[in-house]
């Protein structure tokens, strides 16, 4: 078709690839009544990235938001059409998930930068980085210093991963984002910091984030270390207190979804969007849940249930080893305004996720060996001794 890319994966620390050649620019409308041929569709792909708006993601080292990074840098490149680089903080461990699948990154034209964040490394990290029009960051070490030096390029959204654990809990109700939160918060006060900086800006709240490539299995896992096993463990109240359970997967179409929404993620002086699925689930509903992906009748679990009522254990030294994943209340967010504002839907349910959850929970050996129980032997035991 005439067009020629240069076009190359870039590895950690390797320089920039380089951008198309004027050819393949001048080629690439040539190239697209091609599109048919799978040759010709990743020449035009290289092309458009080549001629597209470019998004800077800043990365943690791994922990509840460590997989975000991974999903968000794939979807921005390969369906938003970004030119995307990654600045990975250093400290991360590189032959876990979803760390150890960045090979995948570079595949998709993500040019990742490793940085020692914790000791000052991103401003060597940021030199030779082009201004973005998009920024997403997604760690709480230097989140300041990144607002401060993109704000010379005034991108069109930048975009921070908040914390949904910041509600203050309601008595009745799913967490909206206008409700109250503890003012002491080091998310709220970087919220709050790019938006003194007069930074078109955004922030999401995430909550209990599971699925594919995760970085922390603690919330699902405590459920199927006790019902692979046939053990019986405690659940505050009678089980009907709600939570919400959010795939990575979604939490990134979430954050990509401010490209071609950029006015309305950040108008009125920034934006706060609750990221998580849309769907409110009971302890007993996880309970439930995960029985129908494990062939058990959920009755004889529950059977095996004993309830508590949290007030009364207060003051009493309990183990912290394999504590309730969850808040002893109710505490699950809404995500109306992302779906109104952001014209985003969520792609996955908990029932829909489980199985391939669980197979790759047992691919892991997670269903062999002991689990530590201390805490649950101690909350059951004060449970029926006040019954």
């Amino acid at each position: 078709v005439g067009a020629s890319v240069a076009f190359v994966a870039v590895t950690p620390g390797a320089r920039s690839a380089p951008r198309a050649t004027p050819a393949a620019l001048a080629g690439a409308s040539a190239a697209e009544s091609w599109h048919s041929s799978g040759s010709h569709r990743y020449v035009v792909g290289a092309a458009l990235v080549a001629m597209a708006a470019s998004a800077l993601i800043v990365q943690n080292k791994g922990g509840g938001h460590g997989e975000i990074g991974f999903h968000l840098a794939l979807k921005l490149a390969k369906e938003k059409g970004l030119k995307v680089t990654m600045i990975q903080d250093s400290a991360c461990k590189q032959d876990k998930p979803p760390f150890d699948s960045y090979s995948d990154l570079t595949a998709a034209g993500v040019d990742v930068k490793m940085a020692d964040l914790q000791n000052g490394g991103l401003s060597a990290a940021m030199q030779g980085v082009q201004p973005c029009e998009y920024v997403f960051d997604n760690q709480n070490i230097c989140p300041k210093d990144v607002q401060s030096m993109v704000q010379p390029w005034n991108p069109k959204v930048y975009a921070y991963v908040s914390s949904g654990g910041m509600y203050l809990v309601p008595p009745t109700g799913p967490l909206i984002e206008g409700g109250a939160v503890k003012l002491d918060n080091k998310q709220l006060a970087n919220e709050n910091h790019a938006r003194k900086l007069g930074l078109n800006w955004c922030a999401f709240r995430p909550q209990y984030i599971y699925g594919p490539k995760t970085n922390k299995r603690d919330y699902i896992d405590w459920f199927l270390d006790r019902i692979t096993r046939d053990l019986p463990f405690p659940l505050p109240k009678d089980g009907s207190l709600f939570t919400t359970l959010t795939n990575s997967e979604d939490v990134a179409g979430m954050m990509a979804s401010v490209v071609g929404k950029e006015a309305e993620a950040t108008n009125e002086g920034g934006q706060i969007f609750n990221c998580a699925g849309d769907e409110l689930l009971s302890h007993v509903d996880v309970v439930r849940v995960i029985c129908e992906a494990l062939g058990k009748d959920p009755r004889d679990v529950l059977a095996k249930i004993v309830f508590y009522d949290p007030a009364a254990l207060k003051g009493l030294e309990l183990p912290k080893e394999g504590k309730f994943p969850f808040r002893e209340t109710n505490f699950g967010v809404a995500v109306k305004k992302a779906k109104e504002v952001l014209g985003w839907q969520p792609s996955h349910t908990f029932a829909g996720d489980i199985a391939a959850y669980y197979a790759d929970y047992c691919r892991l050996g997670k269903d062999q060996g002991p689990v530590k129980r201390a805490w649950d032997e101690a909350v059951m035991s004060a449970a029926m001794s006040t019954a």
